[in-house]
C-alpha cells in the first residue's frame, strides 16, 4: 500500500508542475507590457512624466495655480495651496517665468524624474532656475508627486541673482 500511496503522490505533483514545465519560460519573464497592467513600458512612462510636467509649466507661464494644483497627486495638493502663490511659490506675483524647458526625463527610484530649466524675471532682473519632478503612476493615472530645486548652473557661469528678495529701498 505504500508503494500505492507514493505513485499517487507522484503522478500528482507531475499533474501539478507539467502545465507551469509546458509552458516554459513564459512565466513572468516574456509577457508584453500590455500583460502587466502594474508595470508601464518605459515609452509611456516617459511620455506621461513629459506631459505632466510641461501642463504644470504651462500653468506657471500662464499664472493659472488651479491647472498648475490638477498635475500634482492628490496628497499633495493641501501642500500646493499653502505654497504655490507665496513668496516663493511657483505662482508668486512678482515674478514672470518667461520660458520653460523639459531637459531630461529618466527613470529613478521614485518614478520617472523630469528635468527643468526655467527663465524667471522679477523687474529688470532675469535668472535661469532649475527644477526636478517627480511623476509617478497611481493606478491608470499619472500626477507629479515631487519638486525640487534641480542642479545648479556648472561653475564658471555668472551667479543668477535671487529673485525671491524683496528689494530695499535706497537711503
Amino acid at each position: 500500500m505504500a508503494v500505492r500511496s507514493g505513485r499517487l503522490a507522484l503522478a500528482v505533483t507531475a499533474l501539478v508542475l507539467l502545465p507551469g514545465t509546458l509552458l516554459g519560460c513564459s512565466l513572468g519573464g516574456d509577457e508584453e507590457p500590455a500583460d502587466r497592467p502594474d508595470r508601464a513600458p518605459v515609452e509611456e512612462a516617459d511620455t506621461k512624466a513629459r506631459e505632466r510636467v510641461q501642463a504644470y509649466l504651462d500653468a506657471m507661464v500662464a499664472k493659472d495655480a488651479a491647472a498648475g494644483r490638477n498635475q500634482f497627486c492628490a496628497p499633495l495638493h493641501e501642500g500646493f495651496d499653502a505654497a504655490a502663490t507665496g513668496p516663493n511659490g511657483d505662482f508668486a506675483d512678482h515674478f514672470e517665468v518667461s520660458q520653460a524647458t523639459i531637459t531630461e526625463v529618466r527613470s529613478g527610484s521614485r518614478g520617472q524624474e523630469v528635468a527643468v530649466t526655467l527663465t524667471v524675471t522679477a523687474g529688470s532682473r532675469q535668472a535661469e532656475r532649475a527644477l526636478d519632478f517627480t511623476v509617478t503612476r497611481t493606478g491608470a493615472d499619472w500626477c507629479i508627486s515631487g519638486e525640487a530645486p534641480g542642479t545648479p548652473a556648472p561653475s564658471g557661469s555668472p551667479a543668477d541673482p535671487d529673485l525671491s528678495a524683496t528689494p530695499t529701498p535706497a537711503g
